[in-house]
């Protein structure tokens, strides 16, 4: 069985011509003419040295970004597009939220005008179900069904700084109602159609929106699930909510509603009711208005668990900067790329997902479950599609190689990158997408988060793939890991920290003036230093490896441990679907303790023998340390999980100790909860 670390020789590297074709040696070459000093000649990219300069000289290294991406934005009249970089720099969580830091003062854009640059036949969307390909529009006919919405919400009486949002499955529609919606500068906020009444009136009942989106229903794993029951219910709570525009996937849109088709005939007429400064140039037909580079673009929200989720308010230009950077440097996308992220529309990667248009590549949606209607669907349609980077979960490539799925058998000729995210890809993945999957690949394990709309560390085109390692931290992101002392650590597990502001983090919390909420979610463990919440460690090659979430980390006997170093151990194990691991306060010696607890769902016709319980524990023993070996061990038949996808270990943990879990609408399956209730005086 292999272990945990195995780093002799990288799983794979990009060899030269690979290397000099990259965006990323591009850039290279034009940000010598910013400040940035190559320590070597030619098309090599000295990816640590790059990482230093554009840590220590935000200043360089951002317009850096923006000239090589070609941000989209208004002329000074000395030439300029903006009259300050940052203010406030130094200042990452000041009193007053609008002292700074602040990004590109000056700078007027337009987050859809930039998403829209190209207007030509070249595919923009690709729309795909379980029942295959769908609709399909190219960047011409985005654009045009773009103006018609956006105009449609104008007479709405939606303006800049109102909310709009969305209660969507992951379709073409979506994309052109946030979209039109950004391009009045308006503010989009979505939540996936798998939330239930409460978890969407928590959201959407704070932000207030003017117009809700939903489609009447969607499909998932060949059934058909209508939404408009909770629509009505959402209408009935959420008063602000004025008109509801039904996009129909199922059947007829009913009377009491708008349909979307009938919603866009408002604006076919636009010129007469749509208002706004026109911008010489502007690559959308109708007139548009620039605002400022941190002028409201999404509503994000927490998960909800420990009570009402909390708004991060994500504005335009440091959203469309950071995914510039992350699409164009760290995944080297290009207009000729085909990219596919399986997402929901409520959670960011989706909106990382939708930037990519702003570099003209063509987005490949898919609305519907990941091994419906057969296991290696996804893989099909990467086929079918000449898909050049393909977009999942850690979870979905463990729980294919669980059920056998082979997607070499499929011509992923065009497959260049792969892109894990949402919880930490285990070693036995990287193994599993080398062997059988594509073996000339770039397997990139990402992590980040809604709270920044982006990454903290991601990928490297030009650089090597180690297994079990996250390959570098992001351009422009001074992340480091503290120990327990609160000292920059390297080569140890510890808390992964951001010291120094940078353009994406949120511009604001909804309703909170004095800025209380932001300082409490970020700031109060390290003043002044952004603390993620990840239990993480930078490696020997530069790299980072994250064992879980910081305040899921176990502590038995004063060890700390992340969870994933146990998940990557237990799911190795073919008679192991999926696990959850806690620690739970016992007295030992007359002494408070924590103790591992491990919880499993085993596959069909399986059971806990205590034969099997035996095994669990010798591979965590082998592959991790004795002290991982949880004392208990017990079968359940499903595991709680947030909507996002996310198992959800803290709200399993108040059950077990008797404590109230205050939040369980932002639970994709609650009842799932029921199975740990009683287990308090586990044996």
């Amino acid at each position: 069985m292999p272990t945990d670390r195995v780093d002799s020789s990288p799983l794979w590297s990009p060899d030269a011509e690979r290397v000099k074709a990259t965006n990323l040696a591009q850039f290279v070459t034009a940000a010598r003419a910013h400040g940035y000093v190559s320590p070597t000649g030619g098309a090599a990219v000295d990816y640590s040295s790059l990482y230093a300069w554009s840590v220590a000289r935000p200043e360089q290294f951002w317009p850096a970004v923006w000239r090589f991406c070609g941000v989209v934005a208004d002329t000074r009249p000395d030439g300029s597009q903006w009259e300050e970089v940052v203010r406030g720099v130094e200042r990452m969580a000041p009193p007053d939220p609008a002292a700074g830091p602040r990004w590109f003062l000056g700078a007027r854009l337009n987050f859809a005008e930039n998403l829209l640059r190209y207007r030509d036949d070249h595919p923009a969307l690709v729309g795909r179900s379980e029942r295959g390909r769908g609709r399909t529009l190219t960047y011409a006919e985005l654009s045009a069904e773009v103006t018609d919405i956006a105009a449609a919400l104008h007479t709405s009486g939606v303006r800049a700084g109102d909310r709009v949002a969305g209660f969507m499955p992951n379709i073409p529609e979506t994309v052109i109602a946030m979209l039109a919606t950004a391009s009045l500068g308006a503010v989009w906020s979505s939540c996936s159609p798998d939330f239930g009444v409460k978890g969407v009136v928590d959201r959407f009942g704070q932000i207030e929106p003017k117009v809700l989106f939903s489609a009447d229903g969607y499909r998932y794993a060949g059934k058909e699930i209508d939404s408009l029951s909770r629509v009505r219910e959402i209408v009935r709570e959420v008063r602000s909510i004025r008109r509801v525009v039904v996009v129909p996937q199922l059947g007829e849109t009913p009377g009491e509603f708008e349909s979307w088709g009938a919603f866009r005939e408002r604006g076919t007429g636009r010129e007469p009711r749509l208002r706004g400064s026109s911008v010489p140039g502007s690559p959308l037909p109708v007139p548009v208005e620039r605002f400022a580079f941190d002028h409201p673009l999404y509503v994000m929200y927490s998960s909800g668990t420990t009570g009402l989720p909390k708004c991060m308010v994500h504005g335009a230009g440091g959203t469309l900067l950071q995914h510039l950077k992350e699409l164009v440097l760290h995944t080297d996308l290009r207009r000729e790329d085909r990219i596919f992220f399986f997402t929901t529309c409520g959670w960011m990667m989706w909106n990382w997902l939708v930037s990519s248009l702003a570099v003209g590549a063509t987005i490949v949606l898919y609305d519907g479950a990941p091994f419906a209607p057969d296991h290696d669907s996804l893989w099909r349609m990467a086929e079918e599609e000449r898909l050049t980077v393909f977009g999942t979960s850690a979870k979905y490539l463990a729980m294919a190689e669980k059920l056998g799925v082979e997607p070499h058998s499929h011509d992923l000729g065009a497959l260049r990158a792969i892109l894990a995210t949402g919880s930490p890809l285990a070693p036995p993945s990287f193994d599993y997408v080398y062997r059988h999957v594509k073996r000339d690949v770039q397997l990139s394990s990402i992590s980040g988060g809604t709270d920044i709309i982006s990454c903290f560390a991601l990928g490297n085109p030009a650089g090597a793939v180690w297994r079990g390692e996250l390959q570098c931290r992001g351009l422009g992101m001074a992340v480091e890991v503290f120990d327990e002392s609160g000292r920059s650590a390297h080569g140890e597990p510890g808390e992964l920290v951001c010291t120094k502001p940078f353009p994406s983090m949120p511009v604001a919390f909804w309703n909170d003036p004095d800025g209380s909420k932001y300082r409490g979610a970020y700031f109060e463990t390290y003043p002044g230093v952004w603390r993620h919440g990840d239990w993480a460690e930078l490696t020997d090659h530069d790299g980072v490896i994250i064992t879980g979430r910081s305040d899921a980390t176990l502590n038995p006997g004063g060890v700390r441990i992340g969870t994933a170093e146990i998940y990557r151990q237990v799911e190795q194990l073919p008679e192991v679907i999926e696990s959850l691991v806690i620690g739970q306060d016992v007295v030992t010696d007359g002494a408070l303790d924590v103790r591992i607890v491990l919880f499993v769902r085993l596959a069909p016709n399986e059971s806990l023998t205590d034969a099997l319980r035996d095994r669990i524990r010798r591979q965590i023993r082998e592959g991790a340390s004795p002290f991982h070996v949880p004392k208990v061990i017990v079968q359940v038949t499903d595991i709680p999980r947030t909507i996002s996808g996310k198992i959800t270990e803290l709200a399993v943990r108040d059950v077990v100790h008797g404590r109230p879990v205050k939040n369980t609408d932002a639970l994709a399956n609650p009842e799932a909860l029921e199975l740990f209730r009683g287990m308090k005086e586990l044996e």
